[in-house]
Order: C-alpha cells, then structure tokens, then sequence
C-alpha cells in the first residue's frame, strides 16, 4: 500500500502502523481469517509470525501491519471482535509506534537501571520511562539526570503492605503497562504480582536455585562454574519460577577472579533484561502456560 497524499497540505501521508497478537485454541481457518480481515478492511500485511503448540493446543500469532485514514484502532479494535470471539481469542491490537510506558524498580545495584535509562533515552528501547521506584534513594540524582521522576518508598515489614498500595497507585495515575524489577531486592506479595500479571518482568542470575543468598558469583567461583547466566522472566507468585523471556550466558575460565565473575554477570543481566522489556514493548511476547512464545 503507497503512502497518500493529505487533500489539505499536499503532503504524503505514512501509513499508520498497527500490531496484533492473539492466542487461541489451534484450528483450521485462524490464518485465513485474520489475513482475510485485514485485506477486507484496507490494511496491508508488513510481517506476519504464528506457532502451533501441539502440547498445550493453542495457536500464537503476531501480525504487524499498516493502513491509512480513515482506519483507526478504535475501529479496527470494534470490527475485529467478532473474529476474535468466533475463535475464543485472547487478543489485542495496538499502534505500532506508540511508546509503552513503564516503571523501574531498583535497590541497591544500578548496572541494570542505568543501562534502561541510556537505552530509553537513544531510542533503542520503544518505552517512556514514566517514573523509577526504590526501597533506597542511592539512585535519585543519576535518575534525576535523565529528567524522570524519582519516587522513594521505603518497604519494611510493618508497612510492605502500604509500599505495595503506594506502587499500584503509581501504576495506575501514571498509566503504566510494564513494571521493570531492574534489580529490585523486595519479595512482591501474592496479591501485587496477581495485580501486576503478565506486566511485571525481573532479572536474576541463572545460577538459581543452584546459589542462593548472599555473593552467588562468589559461590559460583568456588565451585568452578563455566558459564555465567542470566534470565529474564515475567514475576508470579513462585518467587523466580514465572514464565521466561530471555536468557543470556557468558562463558569463562578458570582464571577469571569472583570481581571479574561479577563484573560479566551485570553485563549480562544488562543484556537480557534490555532484550525482555524490548520484545515486551514490541508485542513480541505471548504467554503459554508457565512458558512464553516469543516472536524475536
């Protein structure tokens, strides 16, 4: 579909960009309608991926595709409900280049906050930081350098349930579709990652559950490991066991010291994470179970 010209200005109008993703129990038919639908109403297909899971019997798809005025997502989103009930989709239909707007999370080590900041701030993450939260103020000024707001809310545990209330409110005025834990040291209660399902992702080494506690890297020094990991993953109720994104290794030999183990660890939790938020804010990210299908 060719770009058109406003009758007003002359000027050329770019197509609007859409996304749709949707999940549903696999049957013959799904591909042809939506390809079907969209041709119907004037949209024209840019990249379309689906996965059939014979395990679990559901069919993914990610279709991103553009169409001029007078289409809309408001009309777009009316018109395509009854093929998304006709099928039992769970569904959902997004402009392609709006920003999505989130929250980090932080304690006390900043690699992964301040590696989002800079992303955000270049255009390498599609993502409007609309405020970072922390249990510590260690990181207000180099937050307040990148012009975000800064909110400081202390958890202990007489009042873990009023930071928890404090954070949803937050999530809510500010309109916030994705809460990062970019190294956030606090174990969420049931009922906040219940609020915050399938929009609440966390970073942690991959040595789970081999090295628990304080200095893992200090226990993976000692027992020799080869391979520093790191997984990006959605939070749920079973601390570190939601559905994974993203994993990133790193391998490394025996002359590397505990200091230089941690050094490439918060490297590549840097990377994973980044990669996480990126899919997540692209629609990349479908969720199947205790497992992701991910459209990279």
């Amino acid at each position: 579909m060719n770009a058109a010209q406003s009758p007003a200005t002359g000027a050329t109008e770019q197509p609007e960009q859409y996304v749709l993703t949707l999940s549903c129990p696999d049957k013959q038919g799904i591909v042809h309608a939506v390809s079907s639908y969209l041709f119907m109403t004037g949209c024209n297909i840019e990249d379309s991926r689906q996965f059939g899971d014979r395990d679990t019997g559901l069919f993914f798809m990610r279709v991103h595709f553009s169409a001029e005025p007078p289409v809309t997502v408001e009309k777009l989103r009316a018109s395509f409900a009854a093929i998304g009930d006709s099928f039992h989709m769970d569904w959902q239909l997004h402009r392609a280049e709006e920003k999505m707007r989130i929250v980090l999370m932080v304690s006390k080590f900043g690699h992964c906050l301040n590696d989002l900041l800079f992303r955000s701030r270049i255009g390498a993450l599609p993502v409007e930081i609309a405020a970072v939260v922390s249990n510590h103020t260690d990181f207000a000024e180099l937050v307040g350098s990148y012009g975000v707001p800064f909110h400081h809310i202390p958890v202990t545990k007489e009042n873990k349930a009023e930071s928890e209330a404090r954070l949803l409110e937050l999530v809510q005025a500010e309109k916030v579709e994705l809460v990062v834990l970019a190294r956030y040291m606090q174990v969420l209660s049931d009922d906040l990652c219940k609020a915050l399902s399938g929009r609440i992702i966390n970073i942690h080494h991959s040595f789970l559950p081999s090295f628990k506690g304080a200095k893992p890297y200090h226990q993976a020094h000692a027992r020799g490991v080869k391979l520093i990991g790191a997984t990006a993953h959605y939070v749920t109720a079973d601390l570190d066991e939601g559905p994974i994104i993203e994993q990133e290794v790193e391998r490394v030999g025996h002359e590397v010291t505990p200091e230089q183990l941690v050094a490439i660890g918060r490297d590549v939790e840097c990377q994973a994470l980044a990669r996480a938020v990126k899919w997540h804010s692209e629609h990349r990210v479908l969720l199947n179970g205790t497992r992701t299908v991910v459209f990279a």
